[in-house]
Order: C-alpha cells, then structure tokens, then sequence
C-alpha cells in the first residue's frame, strides 16, 4: 500500500473524469470534496432536493476553502468549485464514470436510491455504496450490473481521514476490484480490502469496542472520560471510543448494532443506556449533547 502524500492539484489519471456522490450530507459532502481535491474534472452532486443541494454546496465549498488555507491545494477557490454540481436532478449522473450512493444507513432507502441512479448510468460506469455496515452483496442483489458493484466505506471525518475501506460484493467483478483501490491511492488514503461480511472489519471491531465501553459507563465502571483516556493513553487510540461515538451520532452507531445483533449475535445487542440516550435527542456533536456536551453555533 503506498503512504498517503499531499495532493497536488495536477489530475490523477486513475480517476474517472467525472465522479457522482448521491447524497450532500456531511459524508457525501466528504467525499466530493475528497475527488474535487484530487483532480476528478467534474463532481456531481445529487441531493433530495434543490434546498439541499445548495446547502452541500456550501459545505464542500467551504471544505475546499479550508484544503487552500491548509496548504493542501493551491489556486483559487472559484477555480476549484467550477468544478463542482449540485444538483436534485438524479439524470446528471448520466455523464459519470463513477457515483457513489451516500444516503442514511437503510436498507431499503440504499437499495432504492442505488437502483435509481444505476438507471442513469452507462454500462460503462461504476457504482459504489458508501454503507459502513450494511451487505453489500445483499445491496448488488438489486442492481442490473452488479459486477460493476463493491462498497467504498469513507470515515468521517473524511477530508482528516486516511482510511477507506473497499468491500467486495460476492458479484463484484475483477476489473472493478482492481480499480477501486487505485482510486483510494489516487485520494492520498491507504484503502484495507475486504470480503462482504456483517461490519466488514472497521465497523464489527470498532462498533465491538463502542458497546463495551457504554456498558462500562452504565454499569459504573468508569466515567466516559476515563475510559476513553485509558483507550488513548494505555492502547494509543487517536480518540476514545465513547467521544467517536459521539462523532459518529449515537443513532448512527444504534442502527449498525441492531443491524450487526440481528446477523451476528447477541454479542452485538445495544446497552440500554444507548437506547435511552437516542429517545432522549442524546445523539452526540450533532445535537450537542453525548457523552460529552457540545457547545453549539
């Protein structure tokens, strides 16, 4: 695997010329923002609506604003998001190479969402889903070219984020499997292939490591603080499980433990402690307030 470098703005010829993201949302805004930086001619957005198209277009103009002032990327911004569509019409993504479905962790939303914008596609182009739990396989079941199918599992936050981690469908075909990693490279992140299997790698061993520490806070083990120091500190984490937790959105991580529990498990079941904080609005930085407070704009 090479080491992530600094990326230049010079176009990156593993790429395809024009990369769709279904979905504007902070990780759909992430991974535009990871191609647009990266030398993708064109990135398409495709949002719910044209409200919502503007908003991500906002936030990855403002995520390319952030790669100029950190030296990351040079020239000027108006050159940089010329380059970027937003948009609520799912036809735009008839010029892509590649999209790239980044819409909320449901299986029938994916499946739908996927399946409207392969219907745009030519059979050249590829389709990837961004799902970080879900089988991606069971997800290709649906499509027509479910050869040209694998899973690209980006982690948020994704500009700070070195990882991607490529899924193979039972279906995925060879050149594909071939290919995606490139594009990972061609990112400047390190992509970790793995076979379909319920969490992957990342989302089983990390979500494992999530539930345990809320049990340890709802039996009193520790405080939040203490146990994620002990993860930082005595095993070298880069953040404690329970303030990722709060990153990731307590709901988020919920969905993927009921949907692990129900494949693998009762090792899998989420504390009630998860439960109660996500009937109560606790769902981490995004409404302020998890294992730790967050102060709000």
């Amino acid at each position: 695997m090479s080491t992530p470098q600094t990326v230049e703005p010079a176009r990156d010829a593993t790429l395809p010329d024009v990369v769709g993201v279904l979905g504007g949302g902070r990780m759909g805004g992430g991974i535009a923002h990871a191609f647009l930086i990266s030398g993708a001619e064109e990135v398409v957005v495709v949002d719910v609506s044209a409200e919502a198209a503007e908003a991500a277009r906002g936030r990855i103009e403002a995520d390319v604003a952030a790669s100029l002032d950190r030296g990351k990327i040079s020239g000027e911004l108006t050159d940089w998001t010329a380059k970027l569509t937003s948009t609520d019409d799912v036809t735009a993504f008839a010029r892509c190479g590649l999209v790239i479905e980044a819409v909320p962790e449901d299986m029938a939303l994916k499946t739908s969402s996927l399946r409207r914008a392969e219907q745009q596609l030519s059979a050249e182009a590829w389709l990837a889903t961004n799902t970080s739990s879900l089988s991606v396989t069971g997800l290709a079941e649906h499509l027509q070219r479910p050869e040209r199918f694998c899973g690209l599992h980006f982690f948020n936050p994704v500009p700070a984020s070195k990882l991607v981690e490529v899924v193979l469908a039972e279906t995925t075909g060879e050149e594909l499997t071939r290919r995606s990693p490139q594009w990972v490279q061609a990112l400047g992140k390190t992509p970790v292939v793995v076979n379909d299997a319920p969490g992957f790698a990342s989302s089983r061993l990390g979500v494992a490591i999530g539930l345990e520490a809320i049990r340890m806070v709802e039996e009193g083990v520790a405080s939040p603080q203490d146990i994620d120091n002990a993860m930082v500190l005595g095993y070298k984490f880069p953040i404690g499980p329970l303030a990722l937790t709060d990153i990731v959105g307590l709901d988020v991580r919920l969905g993927i433990a009921e949907y692990l529990e129900s494949q693998l498990g009762e090792r899998f079941a989420p504390p009630q402690l998860m439960r109660d904080m996500v009937a109560r609005g606790e769902l981490g930085r995004k409404t302020g307030k998890g294992f730790y407070d967050y102060p709000q704009d």
